[in-house]
């Protein structure tokens, strides 16, 4: 088995079995065992009382490490993209932001996640959400389609990140934004930390270089890149928490 597929099958499984028992142990929250934490994790994200308050409680679980909805200025009618969608909770906030005229499309590649997002939306009615199976890497959507992109700690995950930013580039509309928060890297994790496969689930073993990350984005034709904010994350010495935007 190839490395990257390797990658992939940790991921989908761990992810899997977080979907079934409704944990939220991954990017930011390991230990995250009850509502109560889920609810503080996201708090300390930037999510408001609010906004947890609006969408299904299930849908939140806790695994981002920011809150790229709050800078992405969504506006009715746009077609909004949620790059590894989870369980839905990003998309089911970006939802009424677009209206009856717009749509979400949440994107992931493990059936639990999808089956819980979808249970999600016929629960909270969500007309203007779906959910499709797919890898990051090689997108289900077509050229030039969609307004905005969103993500949130997951683009760290994939075992390509140049491949996730030029699909990316290929289905935003020209003057589509990106807007994400993901953990990059403030110096190199030693071999041992990087073959942690808890840290990789955690968002960091998989993570690279902040530099090499900004110049990723670059290189897929991505303009006017913005930090919007910074924090440790999970290993402070060596993580760090971006929420960023960059225009097509």
């Amino acid at each position: 088995m190839k490395k990257s597929d390797k990658i992939k099958k940790i991921i989908k499984e761990s992810y899997g079995n977080m979907a079934k028992s409704s944990n939220g142990c991954g990017c930011g929250s390991c230990g995250c065992n009850s509502n109560q934490t889920v609810q503080k994790q996201s708090g300390e994200m930037g999510y408001s009382l609010n906004e947890m308050s609006e969408v299904p409680a299930d849908s939140n679980l806790g695994l981002g490490c920011g809150n790229p909805v709050a800078i992405a200025s969504l506006k009715e009618g746009e077609i909004v993209l949620d790059l590894g969608s989870g369980a839905g909770f990003d998309a089911f906030l970006a939802s009424p932001k677009v209206g009856r005229t717009g749509k979400i499309i949440g994107v992931d590649m493990t059936d639990e996640m999808l089956e819980k997002a979808r249970e999600n939306a016929n629960k909270g009615n969500y007309a203007n959400v779906e959910f499709r199976k797919g890898d990051i890497e090689n997108l289900p959507i077509d050229d030039n389609s969609v307004d905005a992109i969103i993500s949130n700690c997951v683009i760290n995950l994939a075992p390509d990140k140049r491949k996730v930013f030029r699909e990316a580039y290929r289905v935003l509309k020209l003057g589509g934004r990106l807007m994400a928060s993901d953990v990059v890297l403030v110096k190199p994790l030693p071999e041992e930390l990087k073959k942690d496969e808890e840290l990789l689930v955690g968002c960091v073993s998989g993570a690279i270089l902040k530099q090499d990350y900004l110049k990723l984005l670059e290189e897929a034709g991505f303009l006017n890149i913005t930090i919007h904010k910074e924090t440790p994350a999970f290993l402070p010495d060596y993580g760090l928490s971006i929420t960023y935007s960059a225009v097509k």
